[in-house]
């Protein structure tokens, strides 16, 4: 199990992270099939400190989020704040999770109410936390938090309704609102994908002074490993495929020296402007197959066999566990052709040599 315990301590004084899930996983029953959104899924986040999920879609990485804001409940294992399972939660504690731990929505289309104003959007949560009691508290507040993602004047936002906004506006002013309690800890799922350069960058500055001056917590999700190895560096990176965790460890080891051959994928993935750079590239990371398996009928064994290049015929009976990786001690990979390698002379059948499907 990978261990991501942070250095701090809570706001407790007490040696548990922010967030734990602990074996997790989310089954979805539809039409009566069974589908493994998230399974046994094992991650921690503690104060200052970011985890960055990256995949493909459909990976779990949303539904990893959900699960560890409280949206949902596991179907096993379990989710702890502050060492607490949330489903023993007495109604006081439910009340400073819910203040401390806030989800930034991916699709701000539809995460904000078309009939409330940016105003009453960003106004509601301060009242019903008591933050705010009065008109010129609750403007005064808007404006900071309107001020602090780039809209401005704020006055220009404040009366305005979603529609009356950009898709970028929106998806800022969905960022502000996951500001308005001042979270300990911030879920992040695709936060800056509408966003334009300039103001990206501005954003995710402004979520890492939070980070390292408020000790504020991140759990970030993105397809952009770019994103990921800027605002994650100084944090973790885990990457999921089709509700597991294939590796984890420190980002820059996990970009620099990816060990799954899924992670190596993703890096082969992306562009590269240089185009000297792209040249050198190697081809070996590349996947067998662009056809990601359905959730109702998952390959046995390890679910990246019939995409990976380096399967071996084991990999088609054996579910791999996330071990440390012998040429990356710090990262944990579910790979056993990169953990428990074979002899040459007695190693399964590699793909192209054997009839993968």
């Amino acid at each position: 199990m990978p261990e991501t315990t942070p250095d701090s301590t809570s706001h407790q004084s007490s040696s548990a992270p922010l967030i734990e899930l602990d074996h997790a996983s989310q089954v979805f029953h539809v039409k009566g099939k069974d589908l493994p959104a998230v399974s046994d899924v094992s991650l921690s986040v503690g104060a200052g400190e970011v985890l960055c999920l990256v995949g493909e879609s459909g990976s779990g990485k949303t539904t990893t989020a959900r699960l560890a804001a409280g949206l949902a409940p596991p179907s096993s294992g379990s989710v702890r704040f502050e060492g607490t399972d949330l489903t023993e939660m007495t109604r006081a504690q439910r009340r400073e999770y819910r203040r401390a731990v806030q989800y930034i929505h991916q699709d701000p289309y539809a995460s904000l109410n078309p009939i409330r104003s940016v105003r009453s959007t960003l106004s509601v949560p301060l009242r019903r936390h008591g933050l705010a009691h009065s008109a010129a508290e609750v403007d005064q507040r808007v404006d900071e938090l309107l001020t602090t993602v780039d809209l401005m004047p704020p006055e220009s936002y404040s009366a305005k309704f979603p529609h009356q906004l950009s898709g970028g506006q929106r998806q800022r002013v969905s960022v502000a609102r996951g500001l308005t309690l001042s979270p300990r800890l911030l879920i992040a799922d695709e936060s800056t994908s509408m966003l334009d350069v300039s103001i990206r960058v501005s954003l995710l500055n402004m979520l890492t002074k939070l980070r390292k001056e408020d000790g504020v917590g991140f759990i970030y999700i993105t397809h952009d490993l770019a994103l990921a190895k800027y605002f994650a560096w100084e944090g973790r990176t885990a990457v999921m495929y089709l509700g597991k965790i294939v590796e984890v460890g420190p980002t820059p080891q996990v970009i620099n020296n990816p060990q799954h051959p899924y992670t190596k994928a993703l890096l082969e993935a992306v562009p590269e402007p240089d185009p000297e750079l792209a040249r050198q590239k190697k081809a070996g990371g590349g996947l067998l197959s662009a056809d990601i398996p359905s959730l109702s009928d998952l390959p046995s064994g390890c679910t990246f066999h019939p995409r990976c290049p380096l399967a071996e015929d084991r990999c088609r009976e054996v579910i791999p566990l996330l071990r440390s990786a012998p040429e990356a001690p710090a990262q944990d990979v579910a790979c056993m052709v990169v953990t428990d390698p074979q002899p040459a002379a007695s190693a399964g059948t590699a793909a192209g040599g054997g009839g993968l499907p």
